[in-house]
């Protein structure tokens, strides 16, 4: 999950929206039996599981959102993320896609989702995968320093750049103005992380003003991985640097001229990855309220913020609502692969259903939840109503309603919140680019927080929202459970509330013919858009 620069809002409106709809439907193989955690060889990774409902819903009478979202709870979710976090352990500290901590990851929510009455399917996808070919720094004393290729950014000459050292006036090189009276021309500018700009902002200024490369020290300890954001941001080769590494190197450019030579090179190749995606029983299936977070983690660490909290957060929404016979609205969930490398799942899967006639009209709304337990938090929704941020593409009717309905929840319970930019750099971008309404929650990545935000959520101001981003110590220490409890009740009251009525959104009401793809209690045909997919289930002994 890339940076978001919320602004202070108070402001907001009431809820109840989402409509007009799509459906990857799952396909017509029998549902797996629900596999029993305690006979699980790696049982111990699913002391999440808590299939327990209020005594409304287990009956299947209509509850209400607020009733709904108190069955939700933040310590279920918490051992969620426990559970992510000993796949990382047991998979070389980390979830990625294409490795086994993702494989494990998948089934892991696979078997919880099982567990409590859902059939499971992955959706398969391919694509280029980024393949490191160098990535160093020589430093002036001869020493080399490993560095991190933004994505986006392109690669040096094979046997690498050497140049000049050239540091800003103002450290973090957000404008060429910040660059003062240093002259980057023909050098390697080396900037600081932060500053409330992205990366983006420093590769243009630097490469404005004739740098021929761009280094960007962390701020925080270690190494970190960034984007650029977008393909062709610049033609010159960015890369990020450990923040000790960062500052020796700036000193040593304050006291005397330097060189360094940077070798940053990648190559692609073609990969297969998948999505896991499960949906209610219950619910008109022309009319699905989708939910979305990314499963994968950065190679770097275990991603227990970044994103096991949005993954762990709708695995509990999902298994609270299981049993709920009377919704209006299918639902469907989506664990994404692939984000980190570029969003590369949910948009596969977007471009899939849009090669469907009328697919993608199925799909009322899309909320994306990335990023939800920052341990230096603000309360942020995407501001698809465009109050505060203008969208750098269109963002579709109905997102706004979507919207309102986060904000009415935060509004009514008197809890602050932010509007957050659609930056396209999360889930919910391939939606809007469709014309699918989205919206969604954040508590805030590598933006530094301000002190107009600490007055409304604490914490610290002058430093991230997440101080470990992309980083190893994003791991289960990295998460503030106020935040999580926050915003898990926020996206039980929005599902809950969508699943029942999304006409504000699409003019949509009530259930429907309950057609469906030929589950017990949803009959239909059954079918699958795009030819086969894997429905057996999956072996569990070796999980983890």
């Amino acid at each position: 999950m890339s940076a978001r620069r919320p602004t202070a809002t108070l402001a907001g409106a009431a809820a109840l929206a989402l409509g007009v709809t799509a459906l990857l439907v799952p396909p017509a193989a029998a549902a797996a039996p629900a596999a029993d955690p305690a006979a699980d060889p790696a049982a111990e990774l699913t002391t999440g599981l808590t299939t327990g409902l209020t005594a409304e819903l287990a009956h299947g009478r209509p509850g209400t959102p607020d009733r709904f979202a108190r069955t939700v709870s933040a310590r279920a979710v918490v051992r969620h993320l426990e559970a992510f976090q000993r796949i990382a352990d047991r998979h070389d500290g980390n979830r990625a896609a294409l490795t086994s901590g993702y494989e494990a990851s998948a089934r892991y929510v696979e078997r919880t989702l099982r567990h409590a009455g859902y059939r499971t399917w992955r959706d398969p996808f391919t694509f280029e995968r980024e393949v490191v070919d160098a990535a160093t720094l020589t430093l002036p004393d001869g020493s080399t320093a490993d560095v991190d290729q933004m994505e986006y950014a392109p690669s040096t000459p094979e046997g690498g750049l050497t140049a000049a050292v050239a540091v800003p006036d103002d450290p973090f090189g957000c404008t060429t103005e910040a660059w003062g009276d240093a002259d980057p021309t023909g050098a390697i500018a080396v900037v600081s992380r932060g500053g409330d700009c992205p990366f983006s902002a420093k590769a243009t200024a630097a490469e404005a003003l004739g740098a021929v490369g761009v280094v960007v020290y962390n701020n925080a300890e270690g190494l970190f991985a960034g984007t650029l954001g977008a393909e062709g941001v610049v033609a010159v080769p960015v890369v990020g640097l450990s923040q000790a590494d960062g500052q020796r190197l700036v000193q040593a450019a304050q006291s005397t001229a330097v060189e360094v030579t940077l070798d940053a090179r990648v190559h692609f190749e073609e990969v297969e990855s998948f999505n896991v995606l499960a949906e209610t029983r219950a619910g008109r299936d022309d009319n699905v309220v989708m939910l979305g977070a990314h499963l994968d983690s950065v190679e770097e660490g275990a991603g227990i913020n970044d994103n096991g909290s949005g993954s762990a957060a709708i695995l509990e929404v999902a298994v609270k609502l299981a049993k709920e016979r009377r919704l209006n609205n299918t639902v469907r969930f989506a664990w994404w692969g692939a984000e980190e490398l570029g969003l590369e799942g949910s948009t596969a899967y977007v471009r899939e259903l849009a090669e469907q006639e009328g697919e993608l009209d199925r799909i009322a709304t899309y909320l994306n939840f990335d990023m939800v337990g920052s341990p230096n938090y603000v309360i942020g929704v995407y501001d698809a109503d465009q109050s505060t941020y203008e969208a750098p593409v269109e963002v579709p009717p109905g997102s706004a309603e979507t919207e309102d309905v986060l904000t009415g929840y935060f509004d009514r319970i008197g809890q602050p919140w932010v509007d957050t930019e659609f930056s396209g750099r999360s889930d919910y971008q391939e939606f809007i680019l469709r014309g699918v309404p989205a919206s969604g929650l954040f508590t805030g990545a590598d933006d530094i927080k301000t002190e107009e935000e600490v007055a409304l959520f604490g914490g610290t101001a002058g430093i991230p929202h997440d101080p470990n981003y992309h980083s190893p110590q994003d791991d289960i220490t990295n998460v503030d459970h106020d935040a999580l409890r926050i915003m898990t009740r926020a996206i039980a009251y929005a599902t809950y509330s969508l699943a029942q009525d999304t006409s504000a959104i699409n003019g949509v009401s009530g259930p429907g013919d309950q057609g469906g793809h030929g589950w017990p209690g949803k009959p239909g045909r059954p079918w699958w858009p795009s030819g086969e997919r894997s429905t057996q289930p999956l072996p569990l002994d070796d999980a983890a």
